[in-house]
């Protein structure tokens, strides 16, 4: 649910914006707004998890965002659909870290790689499958509805779950007490962090972006002084000295810079270079779902083999569709299909093994503030992935060539996933 709404929008943004009358700032805070509220509140909210019970953060995350999913689908204006967006972002920001806390812990040892392998494949297919979705509801456009049913679909959805929600036993972490000063420090650093990725290059990067993001490192600097003389911290830094826990987060980042800039340069290129609809454009990622569905569902067996150099091999397979995709840029679009393909097989196989490498070996007190931080880091590398290779595509000379040298800093930042596994400890 979470991850489709961050993709599902953008097919929707043409119908909002004639129906709403929503102008370029409006449209742009519509998914600035739920990214920024999610990327600020993720670290935070694992923590609570911790202190007040996982299913109960969970219960809570998932309350608000079906509820915030139903303000977004009866929004009469276009910054009442912008505040229904924070809701949601904050809403996710609640429930995903204890998603992972849950399977970390109420789940036993020898099941955890194939739970979360099919956490991995219910992520991915809302990522890839999102415009696919998004297309058909507005295309069925049932009682008149139009773009509103990509977030009223949440609602038999998030009331499903919260019924669901029974069966999942409830876990609490060590801490008693949130460190109230420790989360505005962190909430204030991701904002100054991720308003200016996803703002900055729209706007041509104006000072007010350099400036937050030097005030960033400042607060990020004070959070981690402060965490290191606070007792019951909100995270505990020993967590950063495990060299497993450490290094994984940067090959986190690395994977996940790459997927949503892709996703991004592959629809602008289907759709302003190609000339194809969004639905169309939908059915174009369905390569990339199909090679998902291939490895994603039989990721732990991978993994069981091949140990951390399954990710390894997934990076280069992604490296190798890539490759494939910037020779086929210039022809038909069915040759891209074999480099999407190649692209969606090698993201089932790195996604939940590079997770399971990050969260093993993390002890149940501090896992809601590791499985938060662990999506922060997701979401902020998603924002300077999307920054970073923006700036690539939009300083071509034509939406093409653009999408070619994309796609060449995306094999640059597969080959340094590849590099950055071999630092994490073989077992």
């Amino acid at each position: 649910m979470t991850a489709l709404d961050f993709f599902i929008v953008n097919v929707a943004m043409p119908a909002i914006q004639h129906d709403l009358r929503a102008g370029p700032a409006a449209l742009q805070w519509v998914v600035a707004g739920f990214g920024l509220a999610l990327a600020a509140g993720l670290i935070t909210g694992g923590r609570l998890g911790d202190i007040y019970g996982r299913r109960r953060v969970l219960g809570a995350g998932l309350a608000l965002f079906t509820a915030a999913s139903l303000l977004c689908g009866l929004a009469p204006v276009a910054w009442a659909l912008v505040a229904g967006r924070a809701l949601q972002g904050a809403g996710a920001a609640l429930l995903m870290p204890q998603i992972l806390a849950v399977l970390r812990t109420a789940v036993p040892a020898p099941a955890q790689p194939k739970a979360f392998a099919r956490y991995g494949l219910t992520l991915g297919l809302g990522a890839v499958f999102g415009q696919v979705v998004g297309g058909l509801l507005i295309r069925a456009d049932l009682f008149g509805l139009d773009w509103r049913l990509c977030f009223l679909i949440n609602l038999p959805i998030g009331v499903a779950a919260l019924v669901m929600l029974r069966a999942v036993p409830e876990s609490r972490g060590g801490a008693r007490r949130l460190d109230l000063a420790g989360a505005g420090l962190v909430t204030a650093a991701l904002v100054a962090l991720v308003l200016p990725l996803i703002q900055g290059g729209q706007q041509g990067w104006p000072l007010w972006t350099w400036l937050c993001l030097a005030l960033a490192a400042v607060l990020f600097a004070a959070f981690v002084i402060h965490q290191r003389y606070r007792t019951g911290p909100l995270i505990d830094l020993a967590l950063f000295r495990r060299r497993a826990f450490g290094t994984a987060l940067v090959a986190v980042q690395a994977f996940w810079m790459g997927q949503a800039s892709f996703f991004l340069v592959l629809a602008l290129y289907l759709q302003s270079g190609r000339g194809l609809t969004a639905l169309q454009s939908g059915a174009v990622f369905m390569a990339v779902g199909a090679g998902y569905l291939l490895t994603s569902t039989n990721a732990h067996r991978l993994a069981a083999r091949l140990g951390r150099q399954v990710v390894t091999a997934g990076g280069l397979v992604m490296a190798t569709g890539l490759a494939a995709m910037a020779f086929a840029a210039a022809h038909e679009i069915g040759w891209l299909l074999p480099g999407l393909a190649l692209e969606g097989i090698g993201m089932g196989m790195a996604l939940a093994p590079l997770t399971t490498l990050a969260l093993s070996g993390v002890a149940p007190e501090h896992t809601g503030a590791a499985s938060g931080v662990l999506a922060t880091v997701n979401q902020t590398g998603n924002a300077v992935g999307v920054a970073l290779i923006g700036i690539v595509f939009y300083h071509a000379t034509t939406i093409t060539t653009g999408f070619q040298a994309s796609l060449v800093a995306l094999i640059v930042l597969e080959l340094l996933l590849t590099l950055l596994i071999q630092l994490v400890p073989r077992r």
